[in-house]
């Protein structure tokens, strides 16, 4: 019977050890580490589990350590002068924020308010400690320096359409954008995208007015629709159709 009990609870231990692995494996820098780098991130790693409009960071608090989002989603804002929000960047579930942080001589504040889009679960590491096993383990390394350059070209392509593009081709783009980073699954038809016309107006760069004019022209071609604060894409396909054709 105590054999029988202790194969049980191991090979209890060895199933969550394996599931802990599969979990890690979704979040994007550790998809393709060897086993050993993932074992030393998984004695490590911190599990939190925040609901909707939780606020994880905030922009002047001390950076303690880099997050990593295993479900859910997540919104990183700055105020302007007049206290305003503005929407500088939008993570889901696989993605990393608070990276920045990290190989700084000095104290260094998070850049930017991390806010709860839709209640999931977040993966934490100490600054210090994640640092170290970069230090170590190459590949780990490598894994992290591509994210951050895929990270700073998508910033600086979506920039360059704030910048350059009109209303109407900032705000497709934009669309186009966000539905393929919530669009996890890959379908075509009902992409919800979880954010109000207000928020996705400080993403693309323009006023609520502005925004509020194209997303009536898209409804009426039966691109888009809005409820329940989620812009929602109703065709992908077709989206992505009228952006190259005009575009």
């Amino acid at each position: 019977m105590n054999r029988v009990n202790c194969l049980k609870e191991e090979n209890l231990a060895i199933y969550q050890e394996l599931k802990k692995a599969d979990l890690l494996r979704k979040i994007v820098i550790f998809k393709e580490l060897s086993q050993d780098s993932l074992q030393v991130i998984e004695k490590r790693i911190q599990t939190y589990e925040f609901k909707k409009g939780t606020q994880i960071i905030a922009e002047d608090e001390v950076a303690r350590g880099v997050y990593f989002i295993l479900s859910g989603a997540v919104k990183l804002t700055k105020q302007d002068e007049n206290g305003n929000e503005i929407i500088v960047c939008m993570k889901q579930k696989g993605d990393v924020f608070a990276e920045a942080c990290l190989f700084t001589n000095k104290t260094e504040c998070y850049p930017a308010t991390a806010t709860m889009l839709e209640e999931g679960k977040i993966l934490f590491l100490d600054k210090l400690e994640l640092e170290k096993e970069l230090a170590n383990y190459l590949e780990l390394a490598l894994q992290m320096v591509r994210y951050m350059s895929d990270g700073l070209r998508e910033m600086t392509s979506q920039l360059r359409d704030v910048a350059l593009l009109d209303v109407y081709a900032k705000t497709v783009k934009m669309l186009e954008r966000l539905g393929k980073k919530f669009n996890t699954d890959g379908r075509r038809w009902d992409i919800e995208i979880p954010l109000t016309v207000q928020e996705f107006a400080t993403v693309v760069g323009t006023t609520r007015e502005s925004v509020s004019r194209v997303f009536s022209k898209l409804r009426k071609e039966e691109l888009i629709d809005l409820k329940s604060r989620k812009i929602v894409i109703l065709d992908w396909c077709k989206l992505c159709t009228v952006m190259h054709k005009e575009y």
